[in-house]
């Protein structure tokens, strides 16, 4: 069945070299009682999935290989931050989770304007089809203003005064979304593609050896691709195994 399963993994991998759009999240796997890590690169149409040992850039560049995509959309983790690609979507999922802790933690000052400015920025997003293009315009600068002044404040609270530097450094990329329409405000996608291997992991506490990890990264890959395509779980596998694209036609 492994043996069955490279055509298809290797088609979906030269799907991902041609996306203009990449969401990609990692999580840890247990492989013959040591700590690996699980690798998603995803979009709309294609999911690929990579066991390895490392955790650092040098994965995302053995996967796309010489591809540079238009976007990433990611967390802030340091080798997601190495990504060649032209442009970086900040996940604010994850920010709005940081200004939260920050908030319980005690800021007053930045950490409440600043998750308010990020909600207000998702409501718009998700009215967008609603709205004029000179409306979705005029929102784009008022939410830069904002910006501005939510990093012209002067926070005393430890979390207030690290998350205020952070998104002073990383401005340019928290709101692209509001830009153009294909690009999503999370990577609340691809958080969904490794939870199940998330709950493997719990459950059957990993792998006993590199080659059930690899099949593992295969089906997942296999199964997720299948259903941004359309398939059942069942179907994409069938197809697989029978040799036939999991894409459909244009």
């Amino acid at each position: 069945m492994k043996s069955r399963l490279v055509s298809p993994t290797a088609e979906i991998q030269s799907r991902l070299q041609q996306a203009e759009l990449i969401c990609s999240d990692e999580t840890s796997a247990r492989v013959a009682g040591k700590t690996q890590w699980e690798w998603v690169f995803q979009n709309e149409d294609v999911c690929f999935h990579l066991i390895c040992p490392t955790r650092g850039a040098s994965v995302i560049y053995s996967v796309l290989g010489d591809h540079v995509p238009q976007t990433w959309v990611s967390d802030l983790f340091s080798a997601q931050r190495k990504h060649p690609a032209m442009q970086w979507q900040v996940c604010l999922a994850h920010q709005r989770r940081n200004l939260q802790f920050a908030i319980d933690a005690g800021d007053r000052v930045f950490a409440p304007m600043m998750k308010r400015l990020l909600l207000r920025a998702l409501a718009i997003h998700q009215r967008r089809d609603t709205l004029a293009l000179s409306t979705r315009y005029q929102y784009r600068l008022d939410i830069k203003r904002r910006l501005r002044r939510c990093l012209d404040l002067d926070p005393d609270q430890a979390d207030g005064i690290r998350l205020r530097k952070r998104y002073e450094a990383i401005q340019e990329n928290l709101f692209l979304f509001l830009e153009d329409a294909s690009i999503p405000p999370t990577n609340n996608s691809s958080e969904q593609a490794i939870r199940m291997s998330t709950l493997f992991r719990k459950v059957t506490n990993g792998f006993r050896s590199d080659w059930g990890r690899d099949l593992f990264a295969a089906v997942r890959s296999v199964v997720n691709t299948g259903r941004r395509q359309g398939f059942s779980d069942l179907q994409a596998i069938e197809r697989a195994l029978d040799g036939q694209s999991l894409f459909q036609p244009s």
